[in-house]
């Protein structure tokens, strides 16, 4: 089994009322916990503060990619990580994800 990373893009945009967060943050729950021991790490939403770094050191303000958020599973291969990806909430609000297989080096 290997370690996917999934990354959001989009589909980030906070809830107007108590109500509504509570309706995701369960839809978030849900998916969660049907991934079972498949959940290395439910990760975080980013802030939308970003930076870029250069080859040559320079630092400019913010970045061109619009990431959201990740999460890490464990799965048999791409194809299973990417079916559980599916069931992501941050789909059902008009984001899309990217997944990626890691390795370890160290």
């Amino acid at each position: 089994m290997a370690n996917y990373v999934l990354v959001y893009k989009g589909g980030g945009a906070m809830a107007a009322t108590d109500a509504e967060r509570e309706q995701i943050m369960a839809q978030w729950g849900q998916w969660f916990g049907g991934l079972g021991q498949a959940l290395v790490d439910g990760g975080n939403p980013f802030s939308g503060q970003s930076s870029s770094i250069g080859s040559d050191g320079s630092v400019k303000d913010g970045s061109s990619s619009g990431l959201t958020g990740y999460s890490i599973l464990k799965a048999d291969s791409l194809a299973a990580a990417n079916t559980m990806a599916k069931g992501c909430p941050v789909l059902s609000s008009g984001g899309t994800i990217e997944v990626y297989e890691t390795f370890q080096v160290m």
